[in-house]
């Protein structure tokens, strides 16, 4: 048989007909052969990545004094073995709760705590008032443990059956308008509110050092009354020129509003000092 002129031929002298049996049995040897070679090559790559691990784990612990290879089992502690206890001592927690801080307000509700002296300066201090954008001029002040001739009308009977120890007074005054503001002092916290409850007729002006008679004479006034602890607090205000206050009187009433606010923050600052005084105390 031939493929054509240059092509292959079989058999001797180049002519006759190929052995096909012959051929693919020699092709299917090759082949085994190949696959057998493929296989024994993996299986040599496979175990000599294997021999260089654990040449490398053997190396590792052998470098290692904490690794297994350097360390016999049985020199490893057993559970008995290890510290049940320890010599330190064990954090101990008081049953007993704190005392509480004092509260501000038990030292300015009751004379027997209250020992802070009471004078006009301690509540009334310097020759200015300020509150916020608003000055005003200290007049004349008093002080008198006759509670009655600080008063007006029904006030004075009032303190003295509620037991009033004294009345500190203070003026000031600011473009035309004056006010006194008036601390009457009692023994407890219920008899300074049943003062300010039942108060009825007012506080007497108190005018000089600069400050005309005022609320006086008949003129129509602001008045008010009010109490913190045992301190009961009353004002009195009005125009320096004798003129009657209406309701629309706002600069009155603002002048009395700062006098009594700042007049409560006074109270209020006497408690939390003695209160913090009697925090910092030494215990015996």
């Amino acid at each position: 048989m031939s493929f054509g002129q240059g092509g292959p031929s079989w058999g001797p002298g180049g002519t006759g007909t190929p052995d096909w049996a012959a051929l693919a049995e020699a092709s299917a040897k090759r082949a085994r052969r190949k696959k057998w070679l493929m296989i024994g090559g993996g299986a040599l790559a496979t175990a000599a990545v294997a021999a260089i691990v654990a040449t490398a784990v053997i190396s590792t612990n052998k470098d290692e004094p904490g690794g297994a290879a350097g360390k016999n089992a049985s020199e490893l502690p057993s559970a008995t073995d290890l510290p049940s206890e320890t010599a330190l001592p064990e954090p101990s927690f008081s049953s007993v709760a704190p005392a509480p801080p004092p509260n501000p307000k038990d030292y300015i509700s009751d004379v027997k705590k209250d020992r802070a002296p009471v004078t006009v300066d301690a509540f009334f201090p310097g020759k200015k008032l300020t509150m916020g954008d608003r000055v005003y001029s200290k007049g004349a002040t008093h002080r008198t443990t006759q509670c009655a001739a600080t008063t007006q009308g029904a006030l004075g009977t009032i303190l003295t059956n509620n037991g009033c120890d004294q009345v500190l007074r203070a003026t000031y005054s600011r473009s035309g308008v004056a006010v006194t503001i008036g601390l009457a002092v009692f023994e407890t916290e219920a008899q300074a509110k049943r003062a300010a409850q039942q108060a009825s007729g007012g506080l007497a002006s108190l005018s000089g050092s600069g400050v005309p008679t005022f609320c006086r004479g008949g003129a129509v006034c602001r008045r008010t009354a009010n109490s913190y602890g045992r301190y009961a607090y009353f004002t009195v205000g009005g125009f320096t020129s004798g003129k009657n206050v209406t309701k629309g009187d706002k600069n009155v009433f603002a002048v009395g509003d700062d006098l009594t606010d700042f007049t409560f923050r006074q109270i209020r600052h006497r408690g939390d000092v003695q209160a913090s005084a009697a925090a910092t105390a030494p215990t015996t």
